[in-house]
């Protein structure tokens, strides 16, 4: 793995954060300062397939890159904001329903953070 590539995959495994390309882009021109926005892209595509990293898509603006240990994600329907869920894992439970081998699964579930819900309920 190249020393970018250890960088990336060492900013995102460090963050408590979901990170856009962009903020990781800014960790890295502090130790890189002539890295290139393309190298970013590409070495996350990198880590993403090689399953070192996770890419969440999300509805509100740009994905987020987080860590690959296993957990799941709430997602403000609202805001975007990303909040991690740590629980059981469901790949046996879902095996034993469909019968076969999950290979991976991504839950993601859409509520309204409680600042949103307040906002919200302000309003009515």
């Amino acid at each position: 793995m190249t020393r970018k590539r250890l960088l990336v995959l060492d900013i995102i495994n460090q963050s408590t954060e979901h990170l856009t390309a962009e903020q990781i882009f800014q960790k890295a021109r502090q130790v890189y300062p002539q890295i290139a926005l393309s190298t970013i892209y590409n070495n996350l595509a990198a880590l993403v397939e090689a399953g070192a990293i996770r890419q969440l898509r999300v509805q509100s603006g740009s994905d987020l890159y987080d860590r690959a240990t296993r957990h799941d994600h709430l997602v403000c329907r609202n805001c975007g904001q990303v909040t991690d869920l740590f629980w059981e894992d469901l790949t046996r439970k879902l095996e034993r329903q469909v019968g076969g081998k999950v290979l991976g699964y991504e839950l993601s579930i859409q509520y309204l953070c409680p600042q949103c819900a307040a906002l919200a309920k302000q309003k009515n």
